[in-house]
């Protein structure tokens, strides 16, 4: 298991396609992100975006960013078979 830092302890749940790169995540990480309980990282004509998503625990949920619909959003939202990562965070 693999532990990364941003503002809080994330784990690697997910590396499709061998996405995850530390470094570019790091760039364009922002505070904007700590509220989630996952991130969905994507990559789309060589630059990485980044995307929220909630269990239903969270005060922040809304069903647009549900994890439960992280497939379905890769499919209709990411360009088609792109490498791509999804981080827990580590909840103490």
């Amino acid at each position: 298991m693999k532990i990364y830092e941003f503002n809080n302890k994330y784990e690697l749940e997910k590396n499709y396609k061998d996405g995850f790169d530390y470094e570019a995540t790091k760039e364009i990480w922002t505070e904007y992100f700590d509220d989630y309980d996952y991130i969905l990282g994507d990559w789309s004509y060589g630059k990485l975006r980044l995307k929220g998503f909630c269990d239903k625990k969270n005060k922040n949920f809304k069903p647009i960013n549900d994890i439960k619909t992280v497939d379905n959003y890769i499919k209709k939202h990411c360009a088609y078979e792109c490498r791509y990562f999804i981080l827990k965070k580590i909840k103490e």
